[in-house]
């Protein structure tokens, strides 16, 4: 146990390039699972659950009809309006975990690090480096910025307006395109394949980049190099 909160999903926080705990990693995977689920029902909901009801004390005879020979009533009719604030709070908490762990500092302020490291203690550790799981982090960052703005335009606007000195965005309209809410359902797609798969669409990011010369710093993991057998290979010869 004081290993774990010693070094939580890290090897060795201080080696360079930093390693993590795969399997810690996948286990955190399923457990922010939650919060793009919560969102997809939300979306659902909101799309198909929103139905007009239609208050019965207040229908009433027009005494008309319509071309079609139809009776025409008047009523008072009402539908659901929706209110995001508990889905705010979970896309903010969302945002705070993708931000935790991009760095070892911050990873430590994370609870799903420490309880998923804490689960992985006792499985056989699959070491990875920690950069190509931050392009999967801060891809997950940016599509969770994107919904914030999405549910919230009016307080967004404001913030902008505001900072500006005058009038950006509309405070009364949805400016995001209608497309954004979508991300959600990737967000499940690529945190399922991480969880259950070990599919990180991070790490194909960072292989890409590298391989295009962007990016000069290869993945260990991806060349199949056995770092705990060169250390046993090193601490061997040392003993000799």
């Amino acid at each position: 146990m004081w290993q774990v909160i010693k070094n939580l999903w890290f090897r060795d926080p201080k080696e360079s390039p930093v390693m993590i705990n795969d399997t810690a990693v996948r286990i955190r995977a399923g457990f922010l699972l939650v919060i793009p689920l919560y969102m997809g029902l939300t979306l659902w909901s909101a799309i198909f659950g929103g139905h007009w009801i239609v208050d019965g004390d207040t229908i009433k005879d027009t005494l008309d009809t319509d071309w079609d020979g139809h009776i025409i009533y008047s009523a008072n009719v009402i539908r659901r309006t929706w209110d995001y604030t508990y889905q705010t709070w979970a896309l903010l908490y969302g945002l705070f975990e993708m931000l935790a762990g991009l760095f070892v500092w911050s990873s430590r302020l994370s609870p799903t690090i420490l309880i998923a490291s804490f689960l992985a203690r006792k499985q056989p550790a699959v070491w990875k480096p920690l950069t190509p799981k931050r392009y999967a982090w801060g891809l997950g960052s940016i599509m969770i910025m994107l919904c914030l703005a999405f549910f919230n335009p009016s307080t967004l606007a404001t913030w902008v307006n505001t900072l500006a000195g005058h009038h950006l965005l509309p405070e009364t309209a949805n400016y995001m395109a209608f497309w954004i809410p979508l991300l959600i359902f990737v967000c499940i797609a690529f945190m399922w394949l991480e969880a259950v798969l070990g599919f990180c669409m991070g790490c194909k990011i960072h292989w890409l980049l590298v391989k295009l010369g962007v990016h000069k710093e290869h993945c260990e993991a991806c060349n199949n190099i056995d770092w705990d057998e060169i250390a046993a290979r090193k601490h061997t010869s040392s003993s000799k």
